[in-house]
């Protein structure tokens, strides 16, 4: 089920947990062909791509394999988007990811969580979405946690840990990421 700003709650056992199942299935069979092919292959990498996102991407995608995923269908990618390898993106809410963003390998978008309440953490998954606004960098190994939005324009350090919204034009590191400084005008 939705919630509010497009939070979504499956609860177990239910026919949306058993749907949620289906779709990682399907992901992984998708992500298995596509992690079979390398970095000049890259009108088959779109092709899968989309068949995972169940939609086309923008102009000029470019993604290098392996990459994960736990669903996909919930995974929007604007024009001239680069992928670098070995990211994870965990797509139970939506990701959406804008115009000329650039992500670095080894990156982890991740929309879903537990309830941290040990008596809870098995009753239901949590999904939050992630919003990656135009312009933005995420460097390597960097994790974005669900329920953020990357301003437009932002760099977020490698190695960093996001867990709240990066204002436009700024410079974020550090786990849990900080602004730096600003970048505007740069």
């Amino acid at each position: 089920m939705s919630g509010e700003g497009g939070v979504k709650i499956i609860p177990v056992r239910t026919p949306e947990s058993k749907q949620f199942v289906a779709d990682v299935e399907r992901a992984m069979t998708i992500t298995s062909a596509l992690n079979r092919l390398t970095y000049t292959d890259a009108d088959e990498v779109r092709s899968l791509f989309e068949e995972l996102a169940g939609q086309r991407v923008g102009d000029h995608f470019r993604l290098v394999p392996p990459f994960y995923t736990d669903c996909g269908k919930n995974i929007r990618i604007g024009s001239r988007v680069f992928i670098n390898q070995n990211c994870t993106f965990y797509a139970l809410a939506e990701i959406a990811i804008g115009d000329d963003v650039m992500i670095g390998p080894n990156v982890s978008l991740i929309t879903s969580e537990h309830p941290v309440a040990p008596s809870q953490r098995r009753a239901y998954l949590l999904g939050r979405p992630i919003t990656i606004e135009k312009g933005v960098w995420i460097a390597a190994g960097a994790t974005v946690i669900g329920g953020v939005t990357v301003g437009e324009n932002s760099v977020v350090a490698a190695g960093s840990v996001v867990t709240r919204d990066v204002p436009a034009n700024t410079l974020v590191g550090g786990n849990p990421a900080r602004v730096i400084r600003s970048i505007e005008g740069e």
